[in-house]
């Protein structure tokens, strides 16, 4: 009959340090955020449930020599880029781009909306991160959780849980961060301006050529983001479809579900201690926030240049639409636009913007991997 070796026995609380402790503190964080506040649950909450099984001391679930879960699951799904593309035709099936479609201009604000990519860019290699990830900080500005995720994989994978949460924190916090940046930078006036929708119609055959042409034109126009519209396209072609709605359904339900609960436990895993506890995740937190800032006002400023442009027939508040955070910010500028005059309604030239700030959100991420020869 074998020894008991006690130091076997309690191995794990021999191992659970005060690092440990905290990664925990965090996880519940995110945990009590998503159920208490609601803020972005359906990620949050299973990225802080990583978080808490990741800084277990020794967890078999995140050795990769012993087979655990998560580490099948990140080899599956996250060094592969699965998990981001499966989300993303599930984000496909659920747009419209008939707002788009009937107004194009809309689209120049999806392209305005992405200033603070690149801006940010530049400020966190004047902090001192490298190219690369400077880009992946950067792109946590589209406020776009999938896209930063691929770009962050790609270039700087050591900082994909932080980003990660940085990156769908933020999108979850559209409604706090955005209003009093609109409101600051424009007028009770230039609020209050009406905006009448008489859309073009837009033919069942332009709806289904739509996710054809775009997957076909940004696939060779900037080949690193291909796998990103291509999946989104394709979820979106499966909707404008018209037959086949059981996959059209399960891409925006079961797919887009299981794929966002193993994304969030493979990324909560990857947060331990020394990834997450120093003082580059400060920086990272504030440059994120000054990504989003600067996104908004940049949309803002191109809207209120389109304001004066159109004699005063745009609304500038639909440029802080322009940001991939689909639909809270379409929602948003609606809601903003109501304080001022309720009767007011611009939700559908909002959306235009909003859905144009995916597509921009895409191809900015393809423009950072193909500058960095990714």
């Amino acid at each position: 009959m074998g020894t008991i070796n006690l130091n076997d026995l309690f191995a794990g609380f021999l191992n659970f340090g005060w690092e440990n402790l905290i990664m925990m503190l965090v996880g519940g964080l995110l945990i009590y955020l998503a159920i208490a506040k609601e803020y972005e649950p359906v990620l949050l909450l299973p990225i802080g449930a990583g978080i808490i099984i990741g800084n277990l001391p020794l967890s078999y679930m995140i050795m990769p020599e012993e087979n655990g879960m998560l580490a099948v699951l990140k080899q599956a799904g996250i060094d592969n880029e699965l998990f981001p593309l499966l989300i993303f035709i599930g984000v496909g099936a659920m747009m419209d781009f008939r707002p788009l479609l009937a107004s194009p201009v809309f689209a120049l604000m999806g392209a305005a909306g992405q200033f603070g990519i690149f801006g940010t860019l530049i400020l966190a290699i004047l902090l001192g991160f490298d190219m690369p990830e400077a880009a992946s900080i950067g792109i946590i500005g589209a406020i776009d959780g999938p896209t930063s995720i691929y770009v962050t994989t790609k270039l700087a994978p050591h900082m994909l849980g932080i980003i990660s949460v940085v990156a769908y924190s933020y999108m979850s916090l559209v409604p706090i961060i955005q209003p009093p940046i609109m409101r600051l930078m424009t007028t009770k006036q230039e609020r209050m301006t009406h905006m009448k929708y008489a859309p073009r119609p837009v033919s069942r055959l332009a709806l289904v050529l739509f996710p054809i042409v775009v997957t076909i034109g940004i696939g060779v126009l900037v080949p690193l983001a291909a796998p990103l519209i291509a999946a989104l396209m394709l979820g979106n072609l499966l909707k404008e479809a018209l037959v086949v709605d059981r996959l059209s359904l399960s891409a925006q339900n079961e797919i887009i579900n299981i794929s966002t609960l193993f994304l969030g436990l493979v990324i909560g895993s990857t947060m331990t201690a020394t990834s997450f506890l120093k003082l580059d995740t400060l920086y990272i937190l504030a440059l994120g926030l000054f990504a989003f800032g600067l996104d908004t006002a940049a949309g803002l400023l191109f809207g209120k240049l389109l304001y004066v442009l159109s004699g005063k027939r745009i609304n500038p508040l639909i440029g802080a639409a322009g940001i991939s955070a689909f639909p809270m910010a379409g929602r948003i500028v609606q809601k903003i636009a109501q304080e001022e005059d309720f009767s007011n309604f611009i939700l559908m030239h909002a959306m235009g913007a909003n859905t144009a700030g995916q597509l921009g959100s895409v191809i900015a991420g393809g423009v950072l991997l193909a500058l960095l020869g990714a």
